[in-house]
């Protein structure tokens, strides 16, 4: 047991957070804590800290347990660089550096007998933990975590200070990483990440020795590195042994259980009230009666109390304005800052209908490009052009700054629902969170998450042909985020994201644009085939790699290879040996990759046909003719698939191909 919060009671005003809550956190274990917007989370991480007191209940720690908290809002300050920010911050394994020099030298003159034995097992029990926390490598590894949240080397040295507040919450989380805590509290940690920095921070915490306790919007994220949920719901406390998507399926379960159980109690209860009813007064049923009367009030104290569900509040956004079918053309766009080269030629067209993810490492210039299309950013060479009627919408973080801060929410969503009723905006409001008085709030005092999803719930009341969005689930819960998701995927008109959030990411993508070295690939299908492609390219690569190491052979060896075939020997030298292994397993790679990808791709094919065929018979019935929304929408998916479906067999046939040279 590293840490042990129990029987946590915590109240504002008058209203219960959570009552006798209790969760044990073991070294090896990640949990998530989850729970709606307002349950507590960050309350409760902030309780374990010592920062907050409980009303009720104690946290306790093993003895010499180590804690690191990483908080929603960070500032440094002071001149050092983002290097050395991360390897001063290690206070703990410089402390035993220094304690093993003393030691040392204690132990050097101490005589044998009871205290060097004392000695040298508190010289062992320190080196230990020296080496657990990577103290003779210690430069290296703040290195390695810096790389791996994105930061280029040429910034090492740049001063924490002068970074944006997004690049010190990285700076500010390697220094947790580096110190290796035995407990990790993270809020939102991937919050300001790309992805690529979300996905090597998931591999990092998916082996962390410690204990970590987490809460996060990013259902992905969960799912790849957590091994516990913690879920806080009803004023309660309730643990799941699995990641995010195993508690999901284990609290449904549940929830069948409890809804069972609860219908047959009340079964029991009719049953039971209508024979009481009918015999009350039947003397010869005067003993049944009361038996009954005794297990009906049993039952009725035994009643199962179903949790309150969440409120989902569904919305219909109004479709943008109509445009031409090409929305925005980039045209051989190169983009510098000085003697920063960003891209060389970037060539593109996105057509309506196209829902784009921009990927890439960060400070690939993913938000620069954005920002070109949106027109922030004139292109160094090249043009952008953009297509017949379009207009944009552009959200980024710093959008939240022109909210009128003296506005209530509802003010705020008048300005831009002209003729919408009170009612229309409330329902609108209610599908981003706002429920009953929370409209009446004043801008002032939301919360970060409020204020990101009142920006977004403006955005969408009379959205603009093109959506341009740059981590819009920044701050946002999972419900938020499941808000934004719906609105996203329903929406007709073309959408350019830029999102750390992967589950975001695959629900509504239909294309890709990886920006990396100088260059933006365009990759014509969702995430999933992007991420074939790009597994397929670096196997290639570590082909190229491994041939490259086998051409690189010594002259020493390429002499003893000609003695031997002048002998008549044919032997391989051992760099060869190793490099032709490592091209045999690239290339296996390779084509297990291939045939997931296939299996994908029937999988998607079937059911697209099939829609297909009932679309095309539908579109033939006068009935749907008169029905001029029906209609639209069926034309919309049947355009869409027209596109998507040879898409599809053009990859079929590709892929067909690679397995069978791949099998010769």
């Amino acid at each position: 047991m590293i840490a042990l919060a129990d029987k946590i009671t915590k109240s504002f005003g008058g209203r219960v957070l959570y009552a006798a809550a209790t969760l044990q956190l073991n070294a090896g274990e990640r949990w998530a804590l989850v729970g709606p917007n307002g349950a507590g989370k960050t309350t409760l991480l902030r309780i374990i800290m010592g920062q907050e007191s409980a009303d009720e209940g104690t946290v306790s720690f093993a003895k010499d347990t180590t804690v690191g908290y990483l908080e929603q809002e960070t500032k440094l300050a002071g001149n050092k660089t983002a290097l050395q920010e991360v390897v001063d911050s290690a206070h703990e394994i410089k402390h035993l550096q220094e304690r093993i020099t003393q030691l040392e030298g204690l132990i050097s003159t101490t005589k044998p007998g009871p205290e060097l034995d004392s000695l040298l097992q508190q010289y062992g029990k320190d080196q230990d933990r020296f080496e657990r926390l990577g103290g003779y490598e210690l430069e290296a590894r703040a290195k390695e975590i810096l790389a791996g949240l994105g930061f280029p080397v040429e910034d090492f040295d740049k001063p924490a200070m002068d970074f944006s507040g997004g690049w010190q919450m990285r700076i500010s989380l390697s220094k947790l990483l580096l110190r290796h805590p035995d407990l990790l509290l993270l809020d939102e940690p991937t919050n300001h990440l790309d992805l690529e920095s979300v996905q090597w921070l998931e591999q990092f915490l998916a082996s962390y020795d410690g204990a970590v306790l987490l809460v996060s919007h990013d259902r992905a994220f969960m799912d790849a590195c957590v091994s516990h949920v913690a879920s806080l719901e009803n004023k309660r406390l309730y643990t799941y042994t699995g990641n995010y998507s195993d508690y999901l399926k284990q609290r449904e379960d549940n929830l069948e259980q409890l809804r069972a159980k609860r219908a047959a109690q009340e079964r029991d209860i009719q049953h039971m009230e209508v024979f009481i009813e009918r015999f009350r007064y039947k003397p010869t049923k005067a003993r049944q009666v009361q038996e009954r009367v005794k297990k009906l009030e049993k039952v009725k104290s035994e009643l199962v109390v179903l949790p309150e569900q969440s409120k989902k509040v569904h919305f219909k956004f109004p479709d943008p304005p109509r445009t031409g079918d090409m929305v925005v053309s980039l045209n051989h766009v190169a983009k510098w800052f000085g003697q920063n080269h960003v891209y060389d030629d970037v060539d593109f067209k996105l057509y309506r209908g196209d829902h784009v993810s921009l990927v890439g490492p960060n400070g690939a210039g993913k938000s620069t490009l954005m920002k070109i299309i949106n027109g922030t950013f004139l292109p160094t060479k090249g043009t952008v052009e953009l297509g017949q009627n379009v207009t944009k919408a552009y959200y980024a973080q710093h959008q939240l700054e022109t909210l009128n801060a003296a506005n209530t929410v509802l003010a705020e969503m008048d300005e831009v629902a002209p003729g919408w009723t009170t009612s229309d905006e409330r329902k609108l409001l209610g599908a981003f969170l706002f429920h009953g008085d929370d409209v009446l709030k004043k801008v002032s005092v939301l919360s970060g998450g409020e204020r990101a999803r009142l920006a977004l719930a403006k955005m969408l009341v009379a959205p603009e042909p093109l959506l341009l969005l740059d981590e819009p689930t920044n701050h946002l819960d999972i419900d938020s985020v499941d808000v934004l998701e719906e609105a996203l995927k329903n929406f007709p008109g073309p959408i350019i994201l830029i999102s750390h959030d992967e589950h975001l990411v695959r629900a509504i993508s239909n294309k890709v644009i990886d920006v990396r070295d100088h260059k933006a690939t365009v990759y014509d299908g969702d995430y999933e085939y992007y991420q074939f492609k790009r597994a397929e390219l670096e196997a290639v690569n570590a082909g190229s790699g491994s041939a490259v190491l086998s051409s690189a052979v010594s002259s020493h060896e390429r002499q003893q290879e000609q003695d031997q075939a002048s002998k008549g020997r044919n032997v391989k030298t051992k760099e060869q040996r190793r490099a032709e292994a490592e091209a045999r397993k690239a290339q296996n790679k390779a084509l297990r990759a291939t045939k997931r990808r296939l299996k994908e791709v029937e999988a998607a094919l079937g059911p697209a046909h099939e829609r297909y065929e009932e679309l095309m018979k539908a579109m033939a019935s006068e009935e749907l003719y008169n029905d001029s929304q029906k209609f639209d929408e069926a034309m919309k998916e049947y355009n869409a698939l027209s596109k998507k479906i040879p898409r599809l067999e053009e990859e079929w046939l590709e892929l067909s191909e690679k397995i069978e040279e791949g099998s010769e």
